[in-house]
């Protein structure tokens, strides 16, 4: 919904603009914002323009500052992805954006980072921040968007009480609001060896995989210059049934082919197609991640039995 939010309010800002509003993201996006937009195309509301990714899944910022035209009220890019982990130069990015037109409205949707990787508004140079609560440990349901002190002419989303400033009518609900807040509290306190342990049992699947699979071509997706989310592994083999191998550990093995939270359709990937994945090894991709309580035991466990699997895959016959 925050996501959702923060294109809103740009579409709504038609009075900075003397054409149809314009939009620029990037092509690895979330359907949050991509489906969104292609809404509001439709209905003849704004036009957008894709930035095409680099093969480790990252946004050039300069490609962004060309995208931008006299017309465009909005750059959102999300800060990582949710797929591969690419982690994305949002300082960078924002700084371009701002170049190319001053007042453009820069939104970073980082509800994959919050809760892995440090997240500070005022250094970013955003607008417009998204943070999603059960991506960090918060109950499900809930979910916060920054917005900046300059950013004055924000719309009503609903209309009715002065809840939220008068932005969102309705009564909050403060068990959620108050498990986010404390969500909040531990990663910030706690981040770093957070995200610490997480990057370390990560490296240790990283390496387990690849030393059962040897000599099998193993193609790591999205860790580019060291800049990936710590708790994300994204591995593609080229032959290999990724569905079939989650199919038959799925007592044992927790982990998906593709995204994570829209997995139900059985065409390729588009962000996997957007980083250069043939239909091979885009078919053959396991995205893997680990988290605070992920111990060196089930690490190595899951390593085992993911080897067994895809080994069992790629056999003839």
């Amino acid at each position: 919904l925050a996501v959702v939010l923060a294109s809103d309010l740009a579409l709504l800002q038609l009075a900075s603009c003397t054409g149809r509003p314009h939009v620029v993201t990037s092509n690895i996006e979330h359907p949050a914002i991509l489906e969104a937009l292609r809404a509001y195309q439709a209905d003849g509301l704004c036009d957008f323009t894709l930035v095409e990714v680099d093969g480790e899944g990252t946004v050039c910022p300069s490609a962004v500052e060309r995208a931008v035209t006299e017309n465009t009220v909005l750059v959102t890019i999300m800060h990582s992805n949710n797929e591969v982990g690419a982690v994305q130069d949002i300082s960078s990015i924002a700084k371009a954006a701002k170049r190319a037109k001053r007042d453009v409205l820069v939104h970073t949707d980082a509800a994959q980072s919050f809760g892995k990787v440090c997240v500070n508004v005022k250094e970013l140079g955003v607008d417009l921040c998204t943070l999603v609560g059960h991506k960090l440990g918060a109950p499900k349901g809930i979910g916060a968007l920054f917005i900046d002190e300059s950013v004055t002419a924000f719309p009503n989303f609903l209309f009715g009480g002065g809840q939220e400033g008068g932005r969102r009518a309705g009564t909050e609900n403060v068990l959620l609001i108050s498990g986010l807040g404390k969500a909040c509290e531990i990663a910030s306190r706690d981040g770093p060896g957070i995200s610490s342990w997480m990057k370390s049992r990560r490296d240790q699947l990283r390496d387990r995989i690849l030393a059962g699979l040897d000599p099998v071509p193993v193609r790591i997706n999205g860790q580019g210059d060291g800049r990936g989310l710590p708790n994300t592994l994204s591995i593609s083999i080229a032959q290999c049934n990724a569905s079939e191998v989650l199919a038959e550990l799925s007592e044992d093995v927790a982990a998906s082919a593709g995204a994570a939270c829209h997995s139900g359709g059985a065409g390729v990937s588009s962000v996997l197609t957007a980083i250069g994945l043939d239909e091979s090894h885009a078919r053959g991709t396991l995205r893997l991640s680990t988290g605070r309580l992920t111990t060196e035991r089930e690490v190595d466990r899951a390593a085992e039995l993911l080897c067994a699997s895809i080994l069992k895959s790629l056999s003839p016959g």
